[in-house]
């Protein structure tokens, strides 16, 4: 009877191990929900048809995909949290997460444990400067977008005089801050100070602002607070003209601040995804399937790309040995071919200047 307890045991063990084994988990984290919601559900989207395009060819190394969606909410305290559950859950890899904040929290969790992250969305630069060999980044950086946004203002817009407004996190300050130190020698700074995200009155910084008279206001932050900002500064009757980055670039900007006061403001973003031939197929796969992409829904995609070929290719699924197959590759994507270097920031990702006319995003400067 004890020969047949051990038998059916090891039976039972064995079957339990074959089933940990039936997928390839991967983690997603980005905010599903707040303020920023819709950025989140893009990039989630984004990941699922990379995903479902591997699965429907067989998956990784002959197992399916499984990927785990975590919402952090746009906040680093859950990003912390979304992170571990998704390092003791067993991923063996990170797409993700959205912001900076978020990004520079979680990282550290993903370091610790070796697990390869590719991020799409998270443009400080500081991400990448920490010695993480397990972290990869495709979008650009914040070092790259301050000085195109600070040449533009010189040089097409000819400004003499610039407000600086950021939001206090990661990404809106540290954008802020390499914008500032751009057009220093190119323009006055009249003004350079900081509101505190989730605000909904802006009306007694912006008055002051209006005071100093300036041709420019560039904002670091997201499209809640630049909607806002924006609305808000055309009822008190200011006249300069809006800069900001690559967080406002999404049609909630325009519909927050109203398609009239949003009228003529500029964003730094990638070129137009519309002139990227790798871009087709994604593009009316995403369309038929979920409408129109928002700005890192490509991103989102390419990273998912980047990811699973590298798992497919690596010797083994472990994340040192993925991390050593990203750094030695060269990726084609839909918005570009991707190689990394050895901080593992992507070498070539542009920047242009976008401008919001007749309610649209068009594509506008080019450095």
């Amino acid at each position: 009877m004890k020969t047949l307890w051990l038998v059916v045991a090891i039976v039972l063990m064995l079957g339990g191990c074959t089933k940990k084994e039936e997928t390839v988990k991967i983690g997603v984290a980005a905010p599903f929900t707040g303020s920023i919601a819709k950025m989140g559900n893009d990039f989630k989207n984004g990941v699922t048809i990379a995903v479902e395009e591997w699965n429907a060819k067989g998956g990784i190394k002959g197992k399916k995909i499984e990927v785990l969606f975590e919402d952090d909410a746009n906040d680093p305290k859950q990003a912390v949290s979304v992170a571990n559950k998704l390092v003791n859950t067993g991923v063996k890899a990170v797409i993700g997460h959205f912001t900076s904040s978020c990004s520079m929290a979680a990282s550290e969790v993903y370091n610790k444990a070796g697990i390869v992250v590719i991020n799409a969305s998270s443009t400080n630069p500081q991400l990448t400067q920490r010695g993480h060999r397990n972290l990869f980044r495709i979008c650009g950086r914040d070092d790259l977008q301050g000085k195109v946004a600070a040449d533009f203002t010189a040089r097409e817009l000819r400004a003499k005089k610039v407000a600086i407004l950021h939001d206090k996190t990661t990404y809106g300050q540290g954008l802020a801050e390499e914008y500032k130190k751009n057009i220093e020698d190119k323009a006055e700074v009249v003004y350079y100070g900081g509101i505190t995200q989730g605000e909904k009155d802006f009306k007694p910084v912006l008055t002051t602002i209006r005071e100093k008279n300036p041709e420019v206001l560039y904002f670091g932050g997201l499209y809640p607070e630049g909607g806002l900002i924006v609305r808000q500064s055309r009822e008190l009757g200011a006249g300069f003209v809006f800069l900001s980055g690559d967080a406002m670039i999404d049609t909630k900007f325009i519909e927050i601040a109203g398609q009239k006061e949003a009228e003529g403001s500029y964003v730094s973003f990638s070129p137009d995804i519309q002139n990227s031939v790798g871009a087709k197929g994604f593009l009316e796969k995403y369309r038929g399937r979920f409408g129109e992409p928002g700005p890192y829904s490509v991103y989102a995609y390419d990273a998912a790309n980047i990811l699973l070929k590298a798992m497919s290719e690596a010797s083994e699924i472990k994340g040192a040995v993925i991390a050593d197959k990203i750094r030695a590759s060269e990726f084609k994507g839909s918005l570009s071919n991707y190689r990394f270097d050895e901080k593992g920031d992507v070498t070539h990702m542009p920047y242009v200047i976008w401008k919001v006319s007749n309610g649209k995003f068009i594509e506008y400067w080019r450095p």
